[in-house]
């Protein structure tokens, strides 16, 4: 459910991610410098006032960025998570304008499976990791490099995927997984219970997978693609 707060606060984000004042994304959308200051939120009578659709179709095109991507950015308010998320089931390929580019660890899939590279919470660890420069906060994400075609068609070879161990999983969620005798895949989270998780895979070639939560060393959420 969208709020006043929220919406406002989604407008506020994406001007700082442009590094831009809030009367700099009204300007650099053609609209007058004032449109999105604080003042102009509430009416003489102290009644809430919403930015128009036609405000927000402005900034989003004057910005590159697209409805879903900025829905994140007012999902993020509602949920009071300080980071940004990248969209409820994720895979939204965001624009680069959005974010500033941050310099990430870089590992090839193939490698990921060996052990030294993680630590427990899936986070990166250890040396042999590269570096690449992204779009994305910096919340202990990194990246991973995609090799083969068994992630088909939502990844393909060469591709490059942003893993984040800190944002929280949910259903519906694309996610790497890893077990503890060293597999690692990429999947949708179908479903979770005190004692499974079912995936469902992203190739139809190959078959979805139910494992025993004993048996996974970590799963983080994917949060951006380089599609």
């Amino acid at each position: 459910m969208w709020t006043h707060k929220s919406v406002w606060a989604a407008l506020d984000a994406l001007a700082e991610v442009q590094k831009l004042t809030a009367s700099g994304l009204a300007r650099k959308a053609g609209l007058d410098p004032t449109a999105f200051n604080p003042s102009k939120r509430h009416g003489a009578d102290g009644r809430p006032r919403w930015p128009s659709t036609e405000s927000i179709s402005k900034v989003l095109s004057a910005t590159g960025v697209n409805l879903r991507e900025f829905l994140s950015l007012i999902d993020r308010d509602e949920i009071g998570n300080g980071a940004v998320p990248f969209g409820a089931a994720e895979g939204l390929d965001l624009h680069p304008a959005a974010f500033p580019k941050r310099s990430f660890p870089l590992l090839g899939l193939a490698q990921a499976g060996v052990g030294g590279f993680f630590d427990d919470g899936g986070f990166p660890v250890g040396e042999g990791w590269d570096q690449v420069s992204l779009p994305a906060p910096e919340d202990g994400t990194y990246a991973l490099e995609i090799t083969g075609d068994s992630m088909l068609p939502l990844y393909r070879d060469g591709d490059t995927i942003l893993i984040s161990p800190s944002q929280q999983v949910r259903r519906g969620d694309r996610v790497v997984v890893k077990t503890v005798e060293g597999e690692v895949m990429a999947k949708i989270l179908k479903r979770r219970t005190d004692r499974i998780i079912e995936l469902q895979s992203n190739n139809v070639e190959h078959p979805d997978r139910v494992l025993d939560l004993k048996d996974i060393a970590w799963m983080a959420r994917i949060v951006w693609a380089s599609q």
